[in-house]
């Protein structure tokens, strides 16, 4: 039988800038095994009980990966004219052959724009500060539907 956890977390860069947070009374939960956080993350957490705090440490190789040099793409620079706010660190929406990816400009000549394609946690370690809230079974809709509906898996989930 599948569980389903909730915890409250912080995430942290190398610098200890927070990145990221859950909001408050606002517990993140995920399907376990089901692919929905990190799975580095889901095994250092898997052990945890209501109401314990850990800090989880992953590599950039565990987190987002590396970054990959075969992430970057270099467009002509008239291709993207009609962008209103072209600059470094600008993110892109772009519609590929495999759907919306998000880019963000690394480069800018006076040719060409580099936009990098990796996850923008990509080469960086992150620190996770986790607070477990809540750990039940999983339901049989959440099971066939491979995510939880809610923190108590309320009936009434729409998709």
């Amino acid at each position: 039988m599948s569980r389903v956890l909730a915890f409250n977390y912080v995430l942290k860069g190398p610098d200890g800038q927070i990145l990221d947070a859950s909001e408050k009374g606002q517990p993140l939960p995920y399907l376990e095994g089901a692919g929905q956080i990190l799975p580095k993350l889901e095994e250092q957490i898997k052990d945890m009980k209501e109401g314990d705090k850990k800090v989880v440490k992953l590599s950039a190789v565990d987190a987002y990966g590396e970054t990959r040099e075969n992430m970057f793409m270099d467009v002509p620079k008239e291709e993207l004219a009609h962008l209103p706010q072209l600059e470094i660190g600008a993110h892109l929406r772009l519609e590929l052959s495999g759907g919306a990816h998000i880019v963000r400009v690394s480069k800018i000549t006076d040719t060409h724009v580099t936009l990098d394609g990796n996850h923008p946690l990509a080469g960086q370690p992150l620190e996770f500060d986790i607070e477990m809230v809540l750990i039940r079974e999983a339901t049989k809709e959440e099971m066939q539907h491979g995510h939880p509906h809610g923190l108590h898996g309320d009936a009434g989930h729409h998709h």
